[in-house]
């Protein structure tokens, strides 16, 4: 199913829904009231929010007994990255001011995305190693 990018646009567009993004990042699947309780809103209002990031197809929730526990949705974010690289770098005249040609820009944008990985995963192992270097 192919969400259409203003949808994605609109659910970012909400400080609420960014922050249950981070927190489902950080802390795995959660029930909405757990992220209603760290988050400091009402049950009610994260359910709102969860609904319009799962219509974007940026979480997802599967029932479990009475529980629903809410995860990020790895394709769904791997799509929204290279969605936004994609407008992003078309906007910004980022490739010489020309469209890539039809099928390229996803390509293009997973590999600017792997090359955004790869210097933060440098990063994190430069931090590591210093950490290390300072618990001797």
């Amino acid at each position: 199913m192919r969400i259409d990018p203003s949808q994605i646009f609109k659910a970012l567009s909400v400080d609420t829904r960014i922050r249950i993004i981070q927190l489902l990042k950080a802390g795995g699947p959660l029930g909405s009231k757990k992220i209603a309780a760290v988050l400091g809103v009402t049950p009610a209002a994260v359910s709102q929010h969860l609904r319009a990031l799962k219509q974007a197809g940026l979480v997802r929730g599967e029932r479990k007994g009475y529980w629903v526990p809410y995860s990020i949705d790895v394709k769904g974010m791997e799509d929204c990255c290279c969605m936004v690289e994609d407008v992003c770098r078309h906007s910004c005249g980022g490739a010489g001011g020309r469209k890539a040609a039809p099928g390229r820009g996803r390509l293009n944008a997973l590999a600017a995305r792997e090359r955004a990985l790869a210097a933060e995963l440098e990063t994190v192992r430069r931090k590591m190693a210093e950490l290390k270097k300072k618990a001797k």
